[in-house]
């Protein structure tokens, strides 16, 4: 199998909307190279990471963003993928109007191309899309690895790369985890806040659902952490399946990962249930959380665009959610929810 890798050069500002595009066209992997992002942890105090002087300020302003598509022998696939979910019409609010849909590779890449004139319509774009090329499995694999360090993602957790080791005192928790086809390896913000949620929420007496878990990291802090029983669902099937060989990786293999939607979640008891999806997505669900929840029970949930604030509050209230903790970092929000009545 060959991969197309399209590159775009924008703004911090327009990099969020951006990867959630690209992600919701049905992209298979996306590499984010930040060098606001790569300053901010360079100079958190906590940070394992370190510069030569000068390094920082090498980096420019520019947010370099590359997306891998797989082409295969009838062209490159965009939306849902009909075979790698449960219920592919049950996803049509994260892909919109695309759906199962073969294109050639002049065809998707103008098709992105239009999706990022949308977005710079309200949004600075900067340079914008800058080409694509081929390439192989193996060349993906170094990309990943070259931008992928180990860092402290909570104040216990620390994220690390199998290719690497990392010093970690004995109080420390260490997760390994390569980049791979599902989304999710603790870098972006949303996965941060709610490493850094768990952290202080999670304990021995926890059953956890991790909703949407990607890359499974979300129900590996919480076993690590040391909650008694983790789940951990989500809709695409590849995600499961690299899911389960991070958890094995980690020696989490009690972790019940498998396909499916919230009304597929095996219990209705869950002390603690995490979702780290979209905003849209959060909202349309929130009144069927608590029917899921044990009494006493709480509700993490990120990937919360500002913008979508508004709408997100008030499906939680409407759930019967309070707010216990706001979390916000940069444009993005993450709750700890309580209801009203536990």
């Amino acid at each position: 199998m060959q991969w197309v890798e399209i590159k775009i050069v924008t703004t911090e500002d327009a990099s969020d909307a951006i990867c959630e595009m690209l992600a919701q066209v049905g992209a298979d992997g996306i590499a984010v190279s930040d060098p606001f992002e790569i300053a901010r942890i360079i100079e958190d105090p906590d940070s394992l990471a370190y510069a030569d002087e000068g390094y920082i300020e090498s980096l420019g302003t520019d947010v370099t963003i590359k997306a891998y598509f797989a082409e295969f022998d009838d062209g490159i696939r965009l939306g849902p993928k009909s075979e790698e979910y449960v219920d592919p019409n049950g996803v049509g609010m994260i892909y919109g109007n695309l759906s199962d849909k073969t294109m050639s590779v002049d065809d998707a890449i103008a098709f992105v191309k239009s999706r990022l004139d949308s977005i710079g319509e309200f949004l600075p774009l900067g340079k914008g899309f800058d080409g694509w090329k081929y390439v192989s499995d193996k060349d993906w694999e170094n990309e990943w690895k070259k931008d992928y360090k180990s860092f402290r993602i909570s104040d216990r957790v620390i994220i690390c790369p199998s290719w690497e080791e990392v010093d970690a005192a004995p109080s420390d928790i260490v997760v390994k985890l390569d980049p791979g086809s599902a989304f999710g390896t603790g870098t972006h913000e949303t996965t941060s806040m709610c490493a850094k949620l768990l952290d202080k929420t999670v304990t021995a007496d926890d059953y956890v659902l991790d909703l949407g878990t990607g890359s499974g990291i979300l129900a590996i802090i919480c076993s690590k952490l040391g909650a008694s029983k983790v789940e951990a669902i989500d809709i695409d099937r590849l995600a499961v399946d690299v899911a389960i060989d991070n958890m094995k990786n980690n020696d989490c293999p009690d972790i019940d990962c498998y396909a499916g939607e919230l009304k597929d979640a095996k219990s209705s008891g869950y002390t603690l249930i995490v979702a780290n999806i979209i905003a849209d997505i959060i909202a349309a669900i929130a009144g069927d959380v608590p029917s899921r929840l044990a009494p006493g029970g709480k509700f993490i949930c990120s990937g919360i665009i500002n913008t979508k604030r508004e709408k997100v509050e008030n499906a939680l209230f409407a759930a019967g959610f309070v707010i216990e903790e706001c979390c916000e970092k940069n444009d993005w929000l993450a709750y700890v929810c309580r209801l009203t009545d536990n």
